[in-house]
């Protein structure tokens, strides 16, 4: 077994992407690699393959190296339920809700399941590729650190470092962090990875050979700035609007920025597809035209209802029905459009309920076990009055805590696993799912789009899947070219 941890100078530096690219680039080469995060605080989530939760971000890196992304490869997953709290998943199972400080008292325990987890993943693979949470430079984290270095020392592994130039300041960032660790943490940083450049390298050459003269440890290359690169999001929404609609040749889907909005990756497939236009609104902003509103997952589903009412969203989707618009929500969204949602014991907030948007006779009771499961079925046949085949497949998986129950589910939106599931209203305006990844599968993506108002003749097939592994193809080919690979290998005596 071999560990190698990437570790970043801010959050969003890079940590992601260049794990990806190294477990791909380490699968090329016939390299038994899987990926591990020891502690990642995110609102978007996998089901592994046995039936816990991980960050996202891990299970792309799983397909990246090739492999089942699994519980162990993600120990802690934190998931935000307030300012101030959230859920705690140890090993892809729910441990329960804490305070930040309760957690940061914690985390001595949280340690030992790290610990646990790695020890069984190095005892299936040759090479892990770790990483880091963050900056190892916040000093007021450092504490009982299992995230950053605290991890790194415990196993004894070295690290490399990336700084993100786009963000400016590179060198300080670089050599900032290298001043605020310690000692043993700085010899164990054996070198840095410099991301996100644009431009001609040799004005940043003078550079890089100061900062190798300075620090005394190499620059194990510099990635470019990768246009359109469009990987799963650890947990950042983009707000960016997404195609043209304006000629009103495509389908204008918009979708609420919730304030705890949870797996919005479910909308990647909209965002790529070159009939849809889609709008993500933030706070305080005006809607634009829609022809359908997408209500998405929320953690805190009554706080994000609550949220919706406050900024005007009730109003505007009731006239956007009258109007005939159509409106699909997906597992929290889903529980939105309902009658009421109950949650007794707070397992998503403070104890207590109140009404849905009234727009799917069902009621929902937050449970105490989390529903953690892959699915696969068909749609439900001529969904919404489309001329759609008897048979189009659809696959995902659900996570929540809510039950429902009521009237609505007897017209579901599809069948999965021998079982309905979802509900779509009698005039087709109204769906909803838990099935997070709905539209991943691509004729379940056309389908849907077409009982969504999407013309027959607009029609094109997005293959979700099959983007991922050319994103990941393009993304490795850059590492090929820029970094010094077998140098990178040779850390982990490869």
């Amino acid at each position: 077994m071999a560990t190698l941890m990437i570790q970043g100078t801010t959050s969003d530096a890079g940590k992601t992407t260049v794990v990806a690219g190294l477990c791909r680039a380490l699968r090329r080469r016939g390299v038994s690699v899987a990926p591990f995060k020891p502690q990642n605080m995110a609102l978007n989530s996998a089901v592994t393959v046995d039936g816990g939760e991980i960050g996202r971000s891990t299970a792309l890196q799983a397909q990246a190296a090739g492999v089942d992304a699994h519980s162990d490869m993600n120990p802690v997953l934190l998931k935000p339920e307030s300012d101030q709290g959230a859920q705690v998943i140890l090993a892809g199972r729910v441990h329960g809700s804490m305070h930040a400080l309760d957690y940061h008292a914690y985390k001595r325990t949280a340690r030992e399941t790290v610990m646990a987890c790695h020890e069984r993943l190095s005892a299936r693979f040759d090479v892990i590729i770790a990483e880091g949470a963050g900056s190892p430079a916040e000093v007021n984290l450092r504490q009982g650190d299992i995230a950053n270095m605290g991890f790194a020392e415990a196993v004894d592994c070295p690290v490399v470092l990336v700084g993100d130039i786009d963000r400016g300041g590179v060198f300080a960032q670089l050599c900032g962090t290298l001043a605020l660790v310690s000692e043993s943490e700085r010899r164990r940083t054996r070198g840095v990875i410099v991301n996100r450049f644009r431009g001609d390298i040799g004005l940043l050459e003078p550079g890089l050979d100061w900062f190798t003269a300075r620090e005394k440890r190499p620059v194990y290359g510099v990635l470019p700035y990768l246009q359109g690169l469009m990987l799963d999001a650890e947990d950042s929404l983009s707000l960016a609007q997404h195609g043209e609609g304006d000629d009103g040749s495509r389908l204008k889907v918009v979708v609420p920025a919730l304030p705890r909005i949870s797996n919005h990756t479910d909308i990647d497939p909209l965002r790529l597809h070159p009939r849809v236009s889609l709008s993500v609104v933030g706070p305080d902003r005006p809607m634009p035209q829609a022809d359908v509103i997408v209500l998405p997952g929320s953690k805190s589903t009554l706080a994000d209802l609550a949220w919706l009412r406050a900024q005007g969203w009730e109003e505007r989707i009731l006239r956007h029905l009258r109007y005939g618009g159509r409106v699909l929500g997906i597992c929290g969204g889903f529980q939105m459009l309902g009658d009421w949602i109950d949650d007794p014991e707070g397992r998503e907030g403070p104890v207590g309920g109140g009404p849905g948007l009234g727009l799917l006779r069902l009621t929902t009771r937050m449970a105490r076990d989390k529903a953690l499961t892959r699915r696969e079925g068909a749609l439900t046949p001529g969904l919404a009055g489309t001329r759609q085949p008897a048979t189009v497949a659809v696959r995902g998986y659900e996570i929540h805590h809510g039950v429902s129950t009521g009237a609505a589910l007897t017209r579901p939106l599809m069948r999965l696993d021998g079982r309905d599931e979802g509900a779509i209203s009698a005039d087709g305006q109204v769906l909803g799912t838990y099935l997070h990844g709905v539209f991943d599968a691509p004729g379940a993506c056309s389908a849907l789009l077409r009982a969504l108002g999407l013309t027959e003749a607009d029609e094109r097939r997005i293959d979700l899947d099959a983007h991922r592994e050319r994103q990941l193809e393009r993304l490795a080919d850059a590492m090929e070219a820029h970094l010094d690979i077998p140098a990178i290998l040779r850390l982990v005596g490869k």
